[in-house]
């Protein structure tokens, strides 16, 4: 249950510059918090004297340690209270639940979690998400409304066709991947997994050749498998507030330069749609999907500080 007992993560952060490298005496605190049945591991930088917490999000090919070793470790060092959430079905979560689990329940407890910080102290949140992570911090920011800003590497509404065409594998999985999703649930086979690697585009999700092997073969991370009703409610998720309308807190998109799987102009498909909130975008130079070059991530530091010290 925790990171200390795999070595999975030590692989991948190999590729990673040796700033980032996370040794003993920097190693995050892991501890597990009870959520419903389900017990959500948590990669945690205390700082009691922090003016700000930043709570992290992984996507479909990530988990919570590979966040921090990218970004929460960086932030840690300049001063900011992270965490870095394992979401269900990834990381070091256990899932006890008895119902398979669903995108929704992805939304619900980062939600949730807000509260619990909250609960403890008043200081200012915000939420960083990587790939489907981006997304994610909007879909939290909606239903919590408490947060004082969000930060996408990318946004993608994949209600969207387009979106669609360009993430998943091929057409098969663009036009009938989510009709199949659906039709599983309908017959009661929500709980049957496949791997996200058979219908999204996961080999574009580094373009560090080696580093991209490392993590297809990491099951708590690029190479898992998750339930047919995660898949479904993960497509078609209907956020409590559309972009046109959504007026919680500023946006900021950290876009990999080089990033083949989500390109710019689809997250700005979302974004175009926002009006009454600031939108910044900053584009990482040279930036894999999953940034493991040291002059995207050193960006992606700059850029994520320079907004939370304009927000908080």
């Amino acid at each position: 249950m925790y990171y200390s007992e795999q070595n999975n993560w030590e692989k991948i952060m190999n590729y990673l510059p040796k700033e980032h490298h996370l040794k003993e005496k920097d190693l995050p605190k892991e501890e597990l918090w009870q959520w419903h049945q389900n017990y959500v591991h948590l990669d945690i930088f205390r700082n009691p004297t922090a003016k700000a917490k930043i709570i992290l999000f992984h996507g479909v090919g990530t988990n919570g340690r590979q966040m921090s070793t990218i970004i929460g470790g960086p932030l840690a060092k300049a001063g900011y209270e992270i965490i870095a959430v394992d979401m269900p079905l990834y990381g070091m979560t256990k899932v006890r639940q008895k119902a398979a689990v669903s995108y929704e329940d992805w939304v619900q407890l980062g939600s949730d979690y807000i509260d619990y910080e909250l609960s403890k102290d008043n200081r200012p949140i915000f939420l960083y998400g990587l790939s489907a992570g981006g997304m994610e911090t909007y879909h939290i920011a909606c239903k919590n409304k408490k947060v004082h800003g969000i930060i996408g590497m990318t946004f993608l509404d994949q209600r969207n066709q387009q979106v669609r065409n360009e993430t998943t594998n091929n057409r098969f999985w663009a036009y009938l991947g989510t009709p199949l999703a659906r039709l599983s649930v309908k017959l009661g086979m929500g709980k049957f997994r496949m791997k996200m690697s058979v219908c999204s585009k996961m080999t574009a999700l580094c373009n560090n050749k080696d580093c991209l092997k490392e993590m297809l073969s990491d099951q708590t991370s690029a190479g898992n498998s998750v339930p047919m009703k995660f898949i479904y409610t993960y497509m078609t998720y209907k956020p409590e507030i559309e972009a046109e309308e959504f007026a919680v807190c500023p946006i900021l998109l950290t876009q990999p330069e080089k990033d083949r799987w989500t390109p710019l102009h689809l997250s700005q498909l979302f974004l175009n749609k926002v009006k009454y909130v600031p939108v910044t975008i900053k584009v990482l130079k040279d930036g894999s999907h999953y940034p493991i070059e040291k002059q995207a991530l050193k960006q992606l530091q700059k850029y994520i500080i320079e907004f939370i010290e304009r927000n908080k």
